[in-house]
């Protein structure tokens, strides 16, 4: 019997998500309004322990949001990461401002120990303002990546953001479920401490709509505007009155209802994707060419992705052919983004662990109904093809 391919990361669509689209569709209300979009947001601040979410088209729709009400504009800097995905980067070229960026830990999150070095010696604080000595602009915000499920070290952040007056943007769209287990912000979910938080529903994400987004605000004011810039900034619906430069950004009304569906098995996917990663851990540990990376002790991660630390100097691009030929996928970790074209001549400050990881990280299959055998199998094949 041939074997089938294992993908990296897919849905899992087996519950009543089908029951509800159909009910939309029956319904006619398949576009931006419809009672599933609120039922939805309702759902997530529930589950997040907030108060209330606006649902967008994408998790980069809700960071560039998240952006615009943060004061970011033409002319201002933005602190990020050098190891992300760039759609976590492009929202800051799209307000018009810089990113300045950082190097990762060894958690592959944003290192707050090097965001405080630029600060204290490339930066002065004035006036309620921190000022770029190099650029002579304004920087303005943090955007810090919880990376993999694993959550950045918020404490230290947050610390540093309130001390400068830096509006800070968490990109949660990897990290729904996950959240702080001790510490300053224990049982606080990711996504829900800074002053914005953006998830994502893609289809390799953890839980899927397909597409679509939705922000968290510390502030309610603030939310409120999000809602309304994301539904073309209307001021009178029936006369096509408008108030400011708006944006066709509101989640679907089948996108939601297939949200809903996902969200009432989230844990459920959470655990199987625990389960999954000891399992692997364990059939991994006696190799001493890899490392499956950890999850900080500090939280309940979602374990949305598991990613291979590889030793020596590897070949990963052969090593992912050499596994595709086994019907395995896997991926490199992102290439960093200071050496992408975009953002060659962006200012970027001490990277060094991110240059080690970009060369080591491999991504292996971890979709949430990834079965023991299959990971048996990757695990095998990951120790004899290296």
């Amino acid at each position: 019997m041939e074997r089938k391919f294992i993908p990296l990361s897919v849905p899992n669509i087996k519950g009543n998500e089908l029951e509800y689209v159909t009910e939309a569709v029956k319904d006619e209300w398949v576009s931006t309004g419809g009672s599933y979009i609120e039922t939805f947001e309702k759902n997530v601040a529930e589950y997040v322990h907030v108060e209330k979410t606006v649902a967008v088209q994408s998790g980069t729709a809700g960071l560039h949001l998240a952006l615009i009400q943060s004061g970011v504009g033409l002319g201002d800097e933005v602190i990020t990461a050098t190891l992300t995905f760039i759609a976590a980067v492009n929202p800051i070229r799209y307000v018009g401002a810089e990113p300045i960026f950082m190097d990762c830990d060894d958690t592959l999150c944003l290192d707050p120990i090097k965001v405080e070095q630029f600060i204290e010696e490339e930066c002065t604080f004035e006036e309620g303002k921190l000022i770029n000595n190099r650029s002579k602009k304004h920087i303005k915000a943090i955007l810090g990546v919880h990376v993999f499920g694993n959550l950045l070290d918020m404490e230290k952040l947050m610390n540093i953001a309130n001390k400068y007056n830096l509006k800070f943007i968490e990109d949660a769209t990897e990290a729904l479920g996950s959240y702080y287990t001790n510490g300053s912000y224990k049982g606080q979910f990711a996504g829900t401490i800074g002053d914005f938080g953006v998830f994502s529903f893609n289809g390799n994400k953890i839980m899927t709509t397909g597409g679509g987004g939705m922000i968290l605000a510390k502030n309610k004011e603030d939310l409120d505007y999000v809602r309304y810039l994301s539904t073309q900034a209307k001021d009178d619906t029936l006369n096509f009155i408008h108030g400011d430069v708006g944006y066709n950004y509101r989640m679907t009304n089948l996108q939601a209802a297939l949200g809903v569906g996902q969200l009432e098995r989230l844990e459920d996917f959470i655990a199987t994707k625990k389960a999954n990663y000891h399992l692997y851990k364990e059939l991994l540990e006696s190799n001493e060419k890899v490392e499956l990376m950890e999850f900080k002790q500090n939280i309940r991660p979602n374990y949305w992705f598991y990613a291979l630390n590889i030793k020596g100097n590897p070949d990963i691009q052969l090593f992912i052919h050499k596994l595709q030929a086994e019907k395995i996928q896997t991926r490199p970790i992102w290439g960093l983004i200071h050496e992408q074209k975009p953002y060659k001549k962006s200012q970027s400050y001490k990277i060094e662990k991110a240059d080690y990881y970009v060369n080591h990280i491999l991504n292996i299959p971890c979709s949430s109904n990834l079965t023991q055998e299959e990971v048996c199998y990757v695990s095998e094949c990951v120790k004899e093809l290296l």
